[in-house]
């Protein structure tokens, strides 16, 4: 075979094989589905979990999948700007972190799809007009017919010893929050205990909040789901360390700060859950047709250090059931 022959060989191998190679097919001519994500603080392991239910599905960042990330970093105020933001940029779905980020989501579209990882109120709140039937262009993940406030009663009626008083940390701004709180006072007459809110939204609302729970003569906290309070976790944990108060929520990161236990949906199986919305809507279904589905995964952890340093023996009835405890 003469050089030139052998050269054109070459040639000829060379496209096929550029021809035939998946990867680089994909990246020349397949399709790129963007996706916003938007939340009110750094979601990162949310964003994880979601990451992971679009690579469960066939969707890889960087090869057929794109992810916008925005997070107001705890400014809420900042949301409907990052919003419309993702809206200029033509992604195709918008996930949403939490209700105030459902909430500037819509208000910044009525045509880009928005699937909710959580939610506590969506018919309330006026995203959807029903659980079974959405309608408009909002769907996703609800845990309004999961409130766990009663059990998060129950539990510290279990721990702490004579518990009268049980205090409720909650944001006046959050909608969601008046109907758990007349769930904890039907839950709290059945137990003889008088439940006492105290309002907080920011830093130096939370210092304050947390002397009058003292002045209550309060024996132990219950922190609502809300992402502004959830944003200053740590302080929470040390105020009620300080002030040798029980703590107890429906999101274990409180726990990972340092407060006493939590009992609730798993959020990173939620936002897993909300890929397979974003997969049927990239592939033509309506997000209006599409229902909204509720929590399927709980989490009860405990945190054995804060157990101690608050002088407290935690049961072994409750031990045992504890997905984690954290010595």
């Amino acid at each position: 075979m003469n050089s030139r022959r052998k050269l054109l060989v070459a040639l000829g191998a060379g496209t096929l094989a550029f021809a035939v190679t998946p990867s680089a097919f994909g990246q020349q001519h397949g399709k790129v589905w963007r996706v916003g994500f938007l939340a009110v603080r750094q979601e990162a392991d949310l964003q994880r979990a979601f990451a992971q239910g679009m690579r469960d599905l066939a969707y890889v960042e960087g090869r057929n999948l794109a992810i916008e990330s925005r997070s107001a970093d705890g400014k809420v105020e900042r949301l409907l700007g990052l919003a419309e933001e993702l809206v200029r940029l033509n992604v195709d779905v918008i996930v949403t972190a939490g209700t105030v980020a459902t909430a500037a989501a819509r208000k910044a579209t009525d045509t880009t799809p928005i699937v909710m990882g959580a939610s506590a109120d969506p018919v309330g709140n006026g995203f959807v007009g029903s659980l079974a039937h959405p309608g408009g262009t909002v769907t996703g993940l609800s845990t309004l017919r999961t409130d766990t406030s009663p059990k998060l009663l129950e539990m510290l009626h279990t721990v702490v010893p004579g518990l009268s008083r049980v205090a409720v940390l909650v944001n006046p701004t959050n909608t969601a929050q008046p109907l758990s709180i007349t769930n904890l006072r039907s839950a709290a007459q059945h137990l003889s205990l008088r439940i006492v809110p105290v309002e907080a939204r920011t830093g130096s609302e939370i210092e304050s909040a947390f002397s009058a729970i003292s002045r209550e003569k309060a024996g132990a906290v219950i922190v609502m789901r809300d992402g502004v309070l959830l944003e200053q976790r740590r302080q929470i944990a040390e105020l009620a360390v300080k002030n040798r108060l029980s703590t107890i929520s429906d999101n274990r990161e409180y726990v990972d700060a340092g407060t006493l236990m939590s009992y609730g949906p798993s959020l990173a199986d939620q936002f897993r859950r909300a890929a397979g919305y974003v997969d049927r809507i990239l592939k033509g279904a309506k997000p209006g047709d599409l229902p909204v589905e509720q929590p399927t995964k709980f989490e009860f952890v405990i945190n054995l250090k804060t157990a101690k340093e608050l002088g407290l023996t935690i049961p072994q009835t409750l031990l045992l059931r504890a997905d984690e405890v954290i010595q």
